[in-house]
């Protein structure tokens, strides 16, 4: 799973989305990051069918929304998402969020889908250490990713280390806090020092704690920036001065408390 993806949510608008996954692609992303709920699952796969990029190259994530969830929904779930991307496979699919009544059978559903091997890893987003307990207990394979939000304002240090004892890789969303990151003071310092872009800063902190790490851009230079931070390492002194930053700060919904009208 390639550790830098490009994440399309609110890329709603068909010729938008196809320019920036194009732009991704083109400088060196290979994997994509999308949902049922995004809208834009056609342009994804339109997209990487007529780049010039082998499939196998192109590592896809989508997700079961909230309302298709259930052993039998998701499956009729994930067939409409595979129509619209329109591939012979989807690299990892995951639940959208842990929906009490039906989570656990939402991933029972997505077992299966790995055992037909129609999707290549099997994954969660949103899940809480006692959601993953919860399906510990019933799962015969075990989620290979948790995808949840996590910047320097959210680094979820207990979460990642229950993870990482459980074998499951953890995937960055708003992994630079919808923007409310890049005037930091300590990351601006940061960024001089090794005259990157604060962007660059957080990404490689992600990058540097084993984590997968999806920005979201639609403009050019933004999304060519963030891939570009594979030429230089920080300090373990920067790295502990960002961890600092942790508020336990959400710009999103709580997994334990999230409520969704659409």
């Amino acid at each position: 799973m390639p550790r830098i993806g490009l994440g399309v949510y609110k890329m709603t608008e068909p010729d938008i989305a196809l320019q920036a996954i194009e732009t991704a692609l083109d400088n060196g992303y290979r994997h994509i990051d999308t949902a049922s709920l995004y809208n834009n699952e056609k342009e994804v796969g339109e997209a990487v069918r007529t780049s010039k990029i082998a499939r196998n190259e192109i590592f896809i994530t989508t997700k079961v929304w909230n309302t298709d969830q259930g052993y039998d929904q998701t499956l009729r779930a994930f067939e409409k998402s595979l129509n619209l991307l329109n591939l012979d496979y989807i690299d990892l699919y995951l639940t959208h969020w842990a929906v009490k009544e039906t989570f656990v059978e939402t991933y029972r559903a997505i077992e299966r889908l790995y055992d037909e091997k129609l999707i290549r890893a099997t994954g969660v987003s949103n899940h809480q250490i006692h959601h993953l307990e919860e399906i510990a207990a019933k799962a015969n394979v075990q989620p290979m990713v948790n995808q949840i939000e996590l910047h320097p304002r959210l680094t979820q240090f207990d979460l990642r280390e229950y993870c990482a004892d459980q074998g499951i890789a953890i995937t960055s969303w708003s992994p630079l806090a919808r923007g409310g990151l890049l005037d930091e003071p300590t990351l601006k310092r940061i960024s001089v020092k090794y005259g990157k872009s604060p962007a660059q800063i957080i990404i490689r902190w992600h990058l540097q704690h084993d984590l997968i790490v999806i920005p979201k851009s639609v403009t050019p230079e933004r999304i060519i920036e963030n891939i570009d931070v594979f030429d230089f390492e920080l300090s373990f002194e920067d790295m502990k001065n960002i961890d600092a930053l942790n508020l336990n700060e959400r710009t999103g919904a709580d997994p334990d408390t999230f409520s969704f009208s659409f």
